[in-house]
């Protein structure tokens, strides 16, 4: 068992941090935003300098897997200086942080959500639709249960109503399925392996160019 799950178990612990969900969905082939866990403000300006502004600041603990509503994210930040100030901002907003996790900005404008559920009787099951804001509103989504087969994945990827935006939408380029198909195989392959997870949310998942990369992830364990 990956050494993030198995200590989180051993704590008692119902979800895993950003960074640590990070680590996770990255073993298992999903490709990430550059991120750094800054427990000092030196710490925090050095990951920011070495990836290039501008970078994203989240407030990290598994105890605050809703970061946003928490006001525990700050956006757009483009300078040491203002790295320095927004740590102290959200260190002092919240207890028991583990950090500051220092994130490369992505940019793009098409969103999706990669998860794993457990369902009663078929066990892990991957999804994948339409991402962000739009999740829940219009709920564009399809799954599969899990192992996945490469196959199993791009025909997933041909099932949501909004498929178009995944083909050249306004100037970018189609998405590379291929690493598209390779995330969600590698998902599915987390909740067959680690009976631990009940849950992954990759959310969103944002095209960056052709290349999908997640920018936000939780794992939720039994």
């Amino acid at each position: 068992m990956l050494d993030v799950i198995k200590n989180a178990v051993k704590e008692g612990r119902k979800t895993l941090s950003e960074y640590e969900s990070r680590l996770v969905i990255e073993s298992a082939g999903v490709f990430v935003a550059a991120a750094e866990l800054a427990r000092n403000k030196d710490e925090a300006v050095k990951a920011a300098e070495t990836m290039g502004y501008p970078v994203v600041m989240k407030g990290c603990s598994a105890d605050l897997s809703h970061k946003t509503e928490a006001g525990m994210v700050a956006l757009n930040i483009s300078g040491s200086e203002q790295v320095a100030q927004v740590f102290d901002e959200l260190m002092g907003k919240a207890k028991n942080l583990d950090g500051i996790l220092v994130e490369k900005m992505v940019r793009g404008n098409r969103e999706f959500v990669i998860g794993l559920t457990r369902d009663p009787s078929f066990g892990p099951c991957v999804m994948f639709g339409l991402g962000g804001i739009f999740t829940e509103a219009l709920k564009d989504v399809t799954f599969r249960v899990a192992p996945l087969t490469n196959d199993d994945a791009l025909e997933m990827i041909d099932e949501i109503k909004t498929k178009k935006l995944l083909g050249e939408f306004r100037g970018s380029p189609a998405v590379d399925r291929q690493a598209l198909a390779k995330a969600l195989v590698g998902v599915g392959e987390l909740g067959v392996k680690y009976d631990a997870i009940a849950e992954i949310d990759i959310n969103p998942l944002i095209i960056c160019g052709d290349k999908p990369v997640a920018v936000d992830a939780l794992v939720v364990l039994k």
